[in-house]
């Protein structure tokens, strides 16, 4: 199932992050990484978090939530050095 995105007054600048749809196309990537939150401060929040890249291949860490269907988006960042680690870390082991 693919979830859709709520754009409805994101509580981001996406002019100097992402544009939407570069957000979505991280979801999409066959590598992303979608994680749970282990601690509890954020676990109450019902917060997760995307690391994916683009079809132009930047990398995009998201903090969303969700209710299974739709995704709001709260966060968008570039990956840091170390979370462009992980990723290529973990895409290798899935390859």
């Amino acid at each position: 199932m693919e979830l859709e995105f709520d754009w409805i007054n994101p509580p981001f600048d996406l002019k100097k992050t992402f544009l939407p749809r570069e957000v979505q196309e991280s979801f999409e990537d066959p590598f992303s990484l979608r994680l749970a939150p282990d601690a509890s401060a954020f676990g109450g929040q019902a917060r997760y978090f995307c690391l994916g890249k683009t079809l132009e291949g930047k990398g995009v860490l998201s903090i969303y939530r969700t209710n299974g269907k739709f995704a709001r988006v709260i966060c968008a960042r570039p990956f840091s050095e170390e979370e462009t680690h992980f990723y290529e870390r973990k895409k290798e082991q899935n390859l």
